[in-house]
């Protein structure tokens, strides 16, 4: 019982850690930030089976994290309030070719970062870009000026 409890403690501080670390995709971090990632996971592994080496102390630690990772799956698809709350919301980074600063510096990442995403989607220009959005996931969705413009032109025209 004792493992149950150490590792339902250990999956919630590491829950707490990584939402409050951000959202970065595992592509975007940093060596440095890989490293801290892998070594937490083998601080987390002591910390939850602490001298207990056996096949049950692990399994129970495995099965008490894969527990709790699916009642929160759970309960996020169950509560959607849950969603924002647990997962995030996404956040626009770039609105009509400028970048938003304050979404940039909630999220800590810079101009380089956005520009570099911007070019493996195939755009060479951030005045193209209508919309990026920054997914709960890490990844950022862009929406080229080309594919915005049709629709507001049809929207304005209604309105005439």
């Amino acid at each position: 019982m004792d493992i149950v409890i150490r590792a339902t403690i250990m999956f919630i501080v590491l829950y707490a850690l990584l939402r409050l670390l951000g959202k970065r995709e595992l592509s975007q971090l940093t060596p440095f930030e890989l490293v801290v990632i892998v070594v937490m996971g083998d601080l987390v592994q002591q910390g939850v089976t602490h001298n207990d080496f056996s096949l049950t102390g692990s399994a129970l630690a495995i099965f008490t994290f894969a527990f709790w990772a699916v009642l929160l799956s759970w309960i996020i698809f169950l509560f959607p309030r849950a969603r924002k709350i647990l997962e995030g919301e996404p956040r626009i980074i770039v609105q009509d070719g400028c970048l938003l600063e304050d979404s940039l510096k909630r999220d800590r990442l810079t101009r380089a970062e956005v520009e570099s995403e911007m070019r493996l989607a195939g755009i060479a220009s951030i005045d193209k870009v209508a919309w990026a959005v920054l997914e709960p996931q890490g990844k950022i969705s862009f929406i080229e000026q080309d594919a915005v413009s049709p629709s507001r032109q049809e929207d304005e025209s209604q309105f005439s």
